[in-house]
């Protein structure tokens, strides 16, 4: 990471006039965006809006084709994430053939900031055993070793891009649950993308709506929110209002 620190830029996420093409064409264009400190981020739109280039862009796995983006005031440079960001994708990057105690000399090794205790601390209370191989875990058990993986880390801000999309609904509720638990108490803002907008109820206080490559909506719930309408309602209809739109620009256009 480069530094070029200014006063706006110590938030977790600042965007100007992001953009990425490729071939195809454009996944995300001039995007301005601010994710604020001890938010939890609900990130959604439908398949194709830019949610993974989005996050991709953030962890520095991507570069942007225009425009900027600072990570805590840093411009990633592709060399691997910022000190203070953990990245947990669905495919969760754990070797099959370690145990959970390897997992996490892993982790101690191959991060500066690691704190043992507090990973061994949430495997603990997911009642994962330790001695145990990963490849026999049940897909819960494997997705709490792979967040104590990344919570031990102590990051800032975590990116979870559809990591609960294997587990089934009970698991999802309970680790979900523990997640948001430790990053209110941890004071780490979470960016979670997901299509299960029920889930996010409750859970998401911020919103970041991405449709055709472009932010349709963004800001703190209780304050984009209209007669207090359900965060899913509100996507739900952004998302219909945008589509309708997009199929009479396309009917005019023929």
């Amino acid at each position: 990471m480069n530094a070029r620190r200014q006063p706006e830029q110590a938030l977790p996420v600042t965007a100007r006039d992001l953009g990425k093409k490729y071939r195809r064409g454009w996944a995300l264009r001039e995007t301005a965006l601010v994710i604020p400190d001890n938010r939890v981020v609900a990130l959604v739109g439908p398949n194709g809006a830019g949610k993974s280039t989005l996050m991709g862009l953030i962890t520095g796995l991507l570069r942007p084709t225009t425009g900027e983006i600072t990570v805590f005031g840093d411009h990633p440079t592709g060399k691997g994430l910022h000190p203070a960001v953990a990245y947990l994708a669905q495919q969760k990057p754990l070797y099959q053939q370690f145990t959970v105690t390897e997992t996490m000399t892993f982790g101690a090794r191959t991060n500066p900031t690691w704190d043992q205790r507090y990973a061994e601390h949430l495997i603990e209370q997911a009642a994962v055993p330790m001695d145990a191989k990963v490849g026999t875990l049940s897909g819960g058990q494997r997705t709490r070793v792979a967040l104590a993986l990344a919570l031990g880390k102590r990051p800032r801000l975590l990116l979870l891009d559809e990591p609960l999309a294997d587990l089934d609904p009970l698991a999802r509720e309970t680790v979900l649950r523990t997640l948001i638990a430790e990053a209110r108490t941890q004071g780490i803002t979470v960016v979670l993308s997901s299509h299960v907008l029920a889930e996010l109820e409750g859970v998401c206080d911020h919103l970041v709506l991405l449709h055709s490559g472009r932010v349709l909506l963004a800001g703190d719930v209780d304050q984009i929110g209209a007669d207090r309408v359900p965060l899913g309602q509100l996507v739900l209809d952004r998302m219909r209002e945008a589509a309708a739109q997009d199929q009479a620009t396309r009917g005019a256009a023929a």
